[in-house]
Formats: C-alpha cells, structure tokens, sequence
C-alpha cells in the first residue's frame, strides 16, 4: 500500500501542531502558576505589612518606650522580606516538589507495594532526623533574626545620635559596639546555617541507603518471584530515584523556610500584643468641655512596687494656668501623661468637669488636649503641613494665625519657600528653636481645652523666649494649662505652683505665696538666681 506524500506531510504537520499546542499549553501554564503564586504571595505580605502597621498605631506609649525604635523597624523590613522570600521563591518550589512527590508515589505503589513499603523504611528515620535539626536550627534562626533587629536598633540610635558621638569624641567606643553586635549576629547565623545545612546531606544519604534496600529486596524478589528485573524493577529503581530528588529539594528550601519562619514569628510577637485598653462601655464623647481637672487620691508606678505618684490631689478650675516645679524625677511629666491616658493610673481617679477620664472616649479626651514636649518631633513635609497637623482641616489662613499667634510667622516669612518650605529628617533645616516654634504653633491649631507643656520654651533663647511666652500666654488665655518649666521665671504669672518632690505634692500656692512660706521652691527659685 502507498502512502502519498501529502499524506505524511500533513500527518507530520498536526502532529508538530500538536506538539506545538502542547508546549504553548505548558508555558501558559508556567505563567499563570508563577503569576498566580507571586500575586498571593505580594498580597500577603501587602496584608501583613497592612495589618503591623495598624497594629503598631494602636499599641500603648509603654511598649515604645521599651523597645527599640530600630528593631521595631526591622520586623517591617528584615522579617517581612524573608516572608517575602520564602513565599515568591521556595513557595513555587515547594508546590512543585509535593506534588511531583505524590505523583511519584503514586506510580511506585501500582508498580510494586512491597518495594514501595521498602521505600518507606527510611521516613521515620528521616523525620526522626528533620525534627533534631528542625529543633536545633529554629532557635538559632530566632536568635538570628532578634539579633538582626538588635543590631538594626543600635544602627538607628547611632545615626540619630551622631552629633552626640562625634562631640564627646566616641567613634572607636561606638565601632567596638557595633563590632560586638555584628559579631553576635555572624555567631547566630553561621549556627544557623550550619544545623539548617545538614538537612540536605542527611536527607540525599537516607535516600542512597533507601535505594540500596530496594535493590536488594528487588534482586530477591527477581530470585524468588520471578519479579521483572528489565521492566518492573529498573523502572521502579528510576522512580525511586526521583522520589529522592523532590525531598531534596525540599531540604534546600529549608533555610529560606526556616528564616521566614523567624521572621513571621517576631512580626507576631507585635500582633500579639495587647493593645490600649478599649473604651468603657459606657464611656462618652465629649465635644464641647470647660476643661476642669482634679486629681484625687492618685497613685501610679511604671513598675510593680516603685511608685511614681503617690497620694496626688489637684483640682485646677476651668481656664487656669498651673505650673508643675521640682527636681528631676519628682513626676512631674509623668502628671502630664496621666492627662491623654497615656498611661493608666493604679488607684484614685482623674476627672474632667466632674467626670472620670475612664467615662469619657479615649479619642475624644484626646482631641481636647494639645501637647508641646521638649524634644521636638517634625514629619517629612511642608511647613505648613507640619502646623496643619494639629487640625488637618484647618485652612491656609488660620495655619498662618497660628503662625503668627506663636511668633513663627517672622522667621518662616524669611524661609526659601515659606509655609511650602520642604523639611526632611525631623527638620533639620531649621533650628532647634525654629523647630519648637513650629510644635508650638501646631498645638495653637488645634485649639484644645486643655494645653500641657512639658518645657516647651527649654530650647529657645532668652530673647526669643520673651517672645514666644507672650504668644504662649496667648494661647493658654481662656484654657487649661499645664506647664512645666526649669526657668521659674516664666511661671511666675501661673495661677497656681505645684511643686513635688519624690512623687509626693509638698507645697502650693501662687509664685508670692511660695516665696513668702520659704520652702521648696524659695530654695529653688534662690538657687536659680543667686
């Protein structure tokens, strides 16, 4: 029988056809499988990175002040990447390698059960010796990755302080820091990989050994069964062999695994942590508030048994100014952040006009209240969106009232670009009693009820601190004012002196009262201007 030319031809051409559909089907399918995997794995550390920013807003003042700026950061950096890692690359892989195992599996069962059982014999064994190394290697991979953010936060402290160390002429002493820290996380990590390393040989020598007992029970079964050495038994060796190769596979991936693994777990050690106490359930908003505080009977410590506070009893009428005096560490900050509740006190109570911090919504008690501190904080953008923070509804003209109101109008008039002058790392364009004009000024745009000032002028000059205590003075006319103050000249107006010592309120009265008693304060206010 002839069989035509056309014939063949046209044969061979859907079978290239064929086989080019095929191929195309398999890259298609490669696409999609790498497009598919790389989405869920953005979109999960998208989430992840979502959820542990939200997180860390909500998280109470305590938690910053006992830890690590920098570490903090590198939960959001570091750690998110190996997640990132493990799930872009080894995710793939992995995916890949289960399913070639199953297959395999598969295959070896319906050639031969019993040489499948053999090839069993050695999982135990090979979980028996992942757990030891997975047991080992994972505390050296947490170790590893809580030393990275160790060295990461001594890193941060060191830039932010850079000043610091090269006027005290600290270099050396500062390198020999950082040298121990990096040299710690070398020791983690070469600990590390080094358990996590032994994964790969262990597992390639338990499967040699596996395909040695199956040649052996094969060659017998070959003897005694008649078992099909050419077909049955070559083939089930190959697969064999490549039921070996995705375990290893698996084994390679393992260090990735394992760092995400460390990773993960310190993102979750933040997901974990409580979060400021809710409001009560009948707790209120507050919109409108004369501004009344009293304090009575408080008590509060930063730690069990060291008391901070101790038996404090204040009530300052609506509108009045009243100053907090005493030596370092006498509370008196720590008065001021009883006020937004950014610490909780242990006994007694706080109340504004009658009714109990602890009533009233945590949002709303703080929208009432503006805060100016000594260290002054800016964030990356125009002058005027830094004043504008205080109120982010607040117009152009009422950012240039407030401005004006804190005398920083002048010297941001002078400025390249005025109210649009860009800052950058905290405002380190400007200076320091620039920069507190402006946190000042932020405070007067919120226009609060109630005003704390934590040595809000301490890093002005003299002649501009006459200045700005006139606009200040401004700012606390018809509000409730706390300030505190080491120059005790410029209390000298205050409603009301406080002054403590230890925690404790030792005397009050106006600045003349005080002077008269010739206590505490006489001593202090005399040591001053002696």
């Amino acid at each position: 029988m002839t069989i035509s030319y056309r014939a063949i031809s046209g044969g061979l051409v859907r079978m290239l056809t064929m086989l080019g559909g095929v191929y195309l089907a398999g890259v298609a399918a490669v696409w999609i499988r790498s497009y598919l995997l790389n989405r869920i794995a953005q979109r999960t550390v998208h989430r992840m990175r979502s959820e542990l920013f939200e997180k860390i807003e909500y998280l109470p003042i305590k938690y910053f002040d006992e830890h690590q700026h920098g570490d903090l950061m590198s939960r959001y950096t570091n750690d998110i990447d190996r997640i990132s890692d493990a799930l872009t690359d080894s995710l793939l892989d992995m995916f890949s390698s289960v399913l070639t195992l199953t297959g395999i599996f598969v295959l070896m069962l319906y050639i031969s059960p019993i040489l499948t059982l053999v090839a069993l014999i050695t999982v135990p064994v090979m979980i028996l010796s992942a757990r030891q190394i997975v047991k080992k290697s994972s505390r050296y991979f947490k170790a590893q990755q809580a030393s990275l953010g160790d060295m990461n936060g001594y890193i941060e402290e060191m830039i932010s302080g850079q000043k610091v160390v090269k006027v005290f002429g600290h270099e050396p002493q500062v390198e020999a820091g950082f040298r121990e820290k990096n040299l710690d996380l070398q020791d983690k990590s070469l600990k590390a990989q080094f358990y996590s390393g032994l994964m790969m040989p262990v597992m390639q020598n338990l499967n040699t050994l596996t395909y040695v007992f199956i040649t052996i029970v094969g060659g017998i079964l070959a003897i005694y069964r008649g078992f099909d050495i050419g077909g049955g038994l070559a083939t089930f060796l190959q697969y064999s062999r490549q039921f070996g190769r995705p375990i290893n596979e698996l084994a390679s991936l393992y260090n990735t695994i394992q760092a995400a693994l460390a990773g993960a777990e310190r993102i979750f050690q933040v997901m974990d942590e409580e979060p400021e106490p809710a409001d009560a359930p009948d707790a209120i908003p507050i919109e409108h508030m004369k501004g009344e505080v009293a304090l009575d009977q408080v008590y509060f410590s930063y730690d069990p048994g060291k008391l901070i506070l101790k038996d404090i009893n204040l009530c300052i009428p609506a509108g009045k100014k009243i100053a907090l005096v005493g030596t370092t560490g006498a509370g008196k900050t720590t008065i001021l952040n009883m006020l937004p509740r950014f610490y909780d006190i242990e006994s007694g109570d706080i109340t504004i006009d009658d009714i109990s911090l602890y009533h009233i919504r945590r949002k709303s008690l703080r929208q009432m209240m503006a805060i100016v501190l000594q260290d002054t904080h800016l964030f990356t953008g125009s002058v005027r969106e830094n004043i504008r923070f205080g109120r982010l509804d607040a117009t152009d003209e009422e950012v240039m009232e407030a401005a004006k109101l804190t005398s920083a109008h002048s010297f941001i008039k002078r400025l390249q670009h005025g109210y649009d002058t860009m800052l950058y790392n905290d405002g380190e364009n400007l200076s320091q009693g620039q920069r507190q004009l402006l946190n000042i000024a932020r405070a007067a745009i919120a226009n609060p009820t109630i005003l704390l000032l934590d040595e809000a002028t301490s890093n002005i000059d003299t002649r501009s601190e006459i200045r700005i205590q006139k606009g200040l003075d401004r700012l606390m006319e018809g509000r409730t004012s706390f300030v505190i103050a080491h120059r005790l000249s410029t209390i000298k107006n205050a409603d009301e002196i406080v002054v403590l010592e230890y925690g404790e309120v030792i005397e009050k009265g106006t600045h003349q009262e005080l002077l008269d008693k010739k206590g505490k304060y006489y001593s202090l206010y005399k040591e001053q201007f002696a």
